[in-house]
């Protein structure tokens, strides 16, 4: 098994430097060429792996580049080409029209020139009259965005520099108002001073007055007060134990008068008996008024 294992080793350790020296030869290649086309020599470095990485990736990447570079270039030289053939048949045409660049005056040439220009202007390749149709149409539709744009910056311009007013006039009104208020802060200094006085007298008096609640209530408590017993109960009291009095004077008054019983034994027991009855009778009806005023005032 350890025979297996040592050899597996060693055939990735051969493996990897076979890839790391295939790596080496390919950055050394790159780095020669780069040099001689600089006409340098490839300075003396150590070739370390995190080197030989750096500069393997470096040595893709130009790689890649220069076969981009190569494919754009032989490109452009084959379009190169076909503009010379195209120049050259055109130049031929021309010359058999009779209208060489040689043989044009320089009125000619300037306004070949211009011609030209206006063709490079208008991207046109050509000289059908569609052409030049469909370029004109293009322009005239970028006018009017370029005009429709400038209306809505302008329009947007408008609009700013109203706000721009609008806030400038805010700004103004804003620092007026902040004038008068420092102005007047000095003149309400005096009433705000005499008015925390007087709103610290209010809380020592409102204590105060807390503390005379809580005693008074704590002396209620303590005579058994109830919320039922009330001023005006009070006085319905008052008025009905008036009215009692009223109502009873006459028995007391005709009490009083048993005080002047006559002498006579018989007289007198007669006189018991009959004051005895009204006494009863007048009993029976104080405390048919009582039960009444009782009652009335449950």
């Amino acid at each position: 098994m350890s025979d297996l294992i040592s050899g597996a080793d060693s055939r990735a350790a051969e493996t990897k430097t076979g890839f790391d020296n295939a790596r080496i030869a390919e950055v050394k290649s790159w780095l020669v060429s780069q040099f001689d086309a600089a006409g340098k020599d490839v300075p003396e470095f150590e070739y370390t792996p995190r080197s030989i990485s750096h500069l393997h990736n470096l040595a893709s990447i130009s790689q890649a580049n220069t076969q981009a570079a190569g494919i754009v270039a032989s490109d452009l030289r084959q379009k190169a080409a076909e503009y010379r053939s195209q120049a050259a048949r055109i130049r031929e045409i021309l010359e058999k029209a009779g209208l060489a660049q040689e043989s044009l005056t320089s009125n000619g040439v300037a306004l070949a020139q211009i011609l030209a220009n206006v063709a490079n202007f208008l991207n046109i390749r050509d000289t059908e009259l569609s052409s030049f149709l469909v370029a004109i149409g293009d322009i005239y539709l970028r006018k009017t965005a370029v005009e429709d744009k400038r209306a809505k910056v302008q329009k947007d311009s408008n609009v700013l520099l109203d706000y721009t007013r609008k806030a400038i006039a805010r700004l103004t009104y804003l620092k007026r108002i902040l004038a008068q208020l420092e102005d007047d802060v000095v003149a309400c200094e005096a009433p705000m001073d005499n008015w925390k006085t007087n709103l610290a007298i209010m809380v020592a008096k409102e204590r105060q007055y807390l503390q005379q609640y809580s005693n008074y209530q704590a002396v209620l408590n303590r005579v058994g007060y109830t919320p039922e017993i009330s001023h005006g109960v009070l006085v319905e009291m008052a008025e009905h134990k008036q009215e009692l009095e009223t109502k009873t004077k006459p028995i007391l008054d005709t009490l009083r008068s048993y005080q002047d019983l006559p002498p006579d034994k018989a007289l007198a027991a007669l006189a018991i008996e009959d004051k005895k009855r009204q006494f009863a009778a007048a009993e029976k009806y104080l405390e048919e008024v009582l039960h009444s005023a009782l009652a009335t005032t449950e």
